[in-house]
């Protein structure tokens, strides 16, 4: 009863609980329920139930390797209504899944028609595809009638399912299995059955082997698109340890000569659930934005086989190098994490090893090899004493077809009579003698079931009912018999029989039939020393224009910078720069983050360009500050509206992304207006209300990122608003060499060179006076 029973303020049918206990109490059993009915496979067959239930809802359609194919909508109906009542759309998913060579590595269903491919394209709708068993999914079910296994009640308690399935072979690594549950997660490869079968003769041999002994016989995944495994052998063996960690899967690809010293790459095997259709994708996108230079073309030239052919840009390229860059670009190499997360006795979810997951399946072996023994006993003992009443009714035929004939119980006559004794044959039914009422206590030569299968037997029947047969039977089975009974008494012999049970299996799916071969091979990386960009591009000179609105291009040579430019309508020049295609080009916003071009990448000087927002992540709110070639070593001076500021070197703002990087924080109102190399040993600084300011750039600190330091004051004052203002800001600053002094243009178009600026020095932070006269009045120092 609920604490609230004695409220009246409650419904009856109602109860108050704390929201913590009712939602913690509702999320565990949905928790449970995810773990051990959907996501977790079971380590004894390795299936989850939903495709428990499709193979053997086939199993019950009589679906066999050997017979016809059945509509792939009537299988998953069936599945649906008896078994798993959630979509077909799922269970049909689930079904195509257990049907394609390129995901299973031993495929469980035989499909007929379109059940996807490995371009990723999705498998034909239900009513147009057929499937039916494979030989392998017969394998794992073969036992079913033997009672080999519990059953339970379907959802709706009308039919009954098995629990888990026999699994002549450990299906669990030999097609790999994927899911994620509540709070945990499973992710296993497919391996080489042969390899599997080697593993666990082993274990049964000798069943204290370790971890690294049973590594001799399956050195990693095997998948069923091939490819090579990379990753250095310790760590193989580390994951297989513990159940968790990780592969490194590349393609595998060869060169190929097209005469005249040209070359290209041939790609044979793409690595495991990588679309190719994708990854063409992803390979041309690595040409068009010149990620990859030395990549001239793709090509997918695949049939029934995998052919993705590689032009590089120039026959002097190394092959080695071209495929180490297109590893780290694209998926051409990927890493599978491994996640041996399993229900390892069909109801608790534990990580375990190698080792684990084959004494889970040989332990499972064992259990089904006694049932069935125990099984096969019972029917021997039915047998032998079905055959027990045979024998009687052959030697006493005459005296059985009376009782039949005249008798009006012939059963009760049967198990009364007392065989043996001599009696004549009735030649009608007042002649017939009737058996004599067995004395208490005594039940008679005949059972139940003897006298129910002699009752049972067909006249024709008779005539086969010879002594000798029905004996040779009974020795036969009773030879067996004996078998089993040693069989069930000896550990020894049991995994002697699982052994010669495992080896059978090995013949039907092993290395020695088509597509047990191993397909997926071993190598180390070849570690090939980095190639700078600048080795890979021709190097040749281009002048970069950047508009006012952010539209940048390209110009083949060195343009006079005084040209002038077209640009679109409403638009105007920002920035002329003589550069090479070899050089990276720094882009600082005004949101104090600094992004990175590569001048190869920048489109022709054809058009008018492209905006730089779609070359990288640059806010609409944002505007460039500065567009210039990135040049190591160098320092460069970054400040803010605010006269805040720092010197950063030039290698701490290259962007690897096209996120940027941030650099010089700003917030609120505040945004970066200067990016100047650090070009001298002063400072001179100029403010929107003209003043001016010079100290030496060892004031500055370096920092990497950050607000940084005063570089001018400023006073506030109250707008009209009331609100405080600052009465300025920063408007320019520039370094020079304080021997030389500063040059800047006059209205009147002379320059003038002013060398003694020590009446304007000052400590950084300062105010500052009034210009020196002739100064710019736009406050800008060029």
């Amino acid at each position: 009863m609920s604490d609230n029973a004695d409220d009246p303020d409650i419904p009856s049918n109602e109860s108050a609980e704390p929201l913590s206990r009712a939602i913690g109490e509702r999320y565990l059993t949905y928790a449970l329920s995810t773990i051990m009915h959907r996501a977790l496979p079971d380590a004894r067959d390795g299936l989850k139930p939903v495709h428990r239930r499709i193979l053997y809802a086939m199993r019950e359609l009589r679906l066999t390797s050997t017979g016809a194919f059945r509509k792939s909508a009537k299988i998953s109906g069936d599945v649906m209504g008896n078994y798993h009542p959630h979509g077909d759309a799922a269970i049909y998913d689930a079904m195509a899944r257990l049907a394609q060579d390129f995901v299973i590595r031993y495929p469980l269903v035989d499909g007929q028609g379109n059940f996807g491919n490995i371009d990723g394209d999705n498998p034909a709708a239900s009513r147009y595809t057929e499937a039916r068993l494979t030989a392998a999914s017969e394998a794992l079910m073969d036992g079913l009638a033997e009672n080999s296994v519990d059953f339970r009640e379907n959802y709706d308690g009308t039919l009954t399912e098995p629990e888990v399935l026999p699994a002549a072979f450990p299906n669990l690594l030999a097609n790999g299995s994927s899911g994620i549950a509540v709070g945990m997660a499973t992710n296993i490869p497919p391996h080489n059955l042969d390899e599997l079968v080697a593993a666990c003769l082993h274990l049964v041999k000798t069943p204290e082997a370790r971890d690294d002994t049973l590594l001799n016989y399956v050195p990693g995944p095997d998948f069923p698109t091939g490819g090579v495994i990379v990753e250095p052998p310790e760590s193989i063996a580390e994951t297989y340890r513990t159940g968790r960690g990780a592969f490194r899967l590349r393609c595998r690809w060869e060169i190929e000569e097209t005469g005249r010293g040209q070359w290209q790459v041939v790609v044979t095997e793409i690595p495991y659930q990588v679309q190719k259709s994708k990854l063409i994708e992803k390979l041309a996108e690595l040409i068009q934005t010149k990620k990859v230079p030395i990549l001239a073309d793709v090509r997918d030239e695949s049939a029934e086989d995998i052919r993705i052919v590689l032009e590089p840009r120039s026959r002097n390229v190394d092959a080695d190098v071209l495929m180490n860059m297109l590893f780290r670009s694209s998926d051409l190499e990927t890493r599978f994490s491994m996640n041996m997360n399993v229900l390892i006795d069909g109801r608790t979810p534990k990580v375990c090893s190698l080792k684990e997951v084959l004494r889970a399946f040989l332990d499972h072996r064992r259990a089904v090899l006694i049932r069935r023994a125990e099984h096969r006993l019972e029917k021997i003992d039915h047998r032998l004493e079905v055959l027990e009443g045979f024998i009687i009714a052959f030697l006493n035929l005459d005296r059985v077809i009376d009782i039949i004939r005249y008798d009006e119980a012939p059963k009760e006559a049967l198990k009364r009579e007392s065989w043996g004794r001599p009696i004549a044959r009735a030649t009608s039914e007042a002649d017939y003698v009737p058996p004599a009422p067995l004395p208490e206590g005594d039940e008679g030569m005949l059972s139940e079931v003897q006298a129910e299968a002699i009752l049972n037997m067909r006249l024709r029947s008779l005539r086969k009912l010879e002594e000798m047969e029905l004996r040779g039977e009974r020795d036969a089975l009773m030879e067996e018999r004996a078998g089993l009974q040693d069989l069930l008494e000896s550990e020894d012999l049991q995994w002697d029989r699982i052994a010669g049970e495992l080896r059978e299996v090995r013949k039907a799916f092993g290395k020695s039939t088509p597509g047990g071969e191993r397909r997926t091979d071993f190598a180390r990386a070849v570690e090939v020393a980095e190639v700078p960009l600048e080795a890979m591009i021709d190097r040749e000179p281009i002048t970069v224009v950047c508009s006012q609105m952010g539209w940048i291009r390209a110009m083949k040579g060195h343009i006079d910078l005084d040209t002038e430019m077209k640009y679109k309508d409403g638009d105007a020049g920002r920035f002329l720069i003589h550069a090479e295609t070899t050089d990276r080009l720094l882009v600082f916003g005004s949101n104090g983050r600094f992004y990175t071009l590569s001048a190869s990448a920048l489109p022709g000087g054809r058009g008018m360009g492209e905006p730089v927002r779609l070359m990288v992540d640059l806010p609409n709110e944002a505007e460039i500050v500065a567009l210039m070639i990135h040049r190591p070593g160098t320092r460069l001076l970054v400040a803010s509206s605010a006269g805040d500021g720092f010197i950063v070197p030039a290698e701490e703002v290259v962007a690897q992304t096209r996120a940027g990087k941030q650099v010089l924080n700003v917030k609120d109102d505040v945004t970066a207006v200067i990016c100047k190399p650090v070009e001298g040993d002063h400072v001179a600084v100029i403010s929107r209300n003209r003043k001016f300011l010079v100290f030496p750039v060892s004031e500055l600190p370096e920092m990497t990122r950050g607000k940084g330091v005063r570089i001018q004051k400023y006073n506030q004052t109250r707008g009209r608003q009331g609100m405080l203002e600052l009465d300025g800001g920063l408007s320019d600053l520039t370094t020079f060499d304080a021997e030389e002094g500063l040059k800047w243009q006059m209205p009147n178009g002379q320059t003038r060179h002013e060398k003694d600026l020590s009446p304007y020095v000052g400590k950084r932070a300062g105010v500052g006076r009034q210009p020196p006269y002739g100064f710019p009045r736009d406050n800008k120092f060029s």
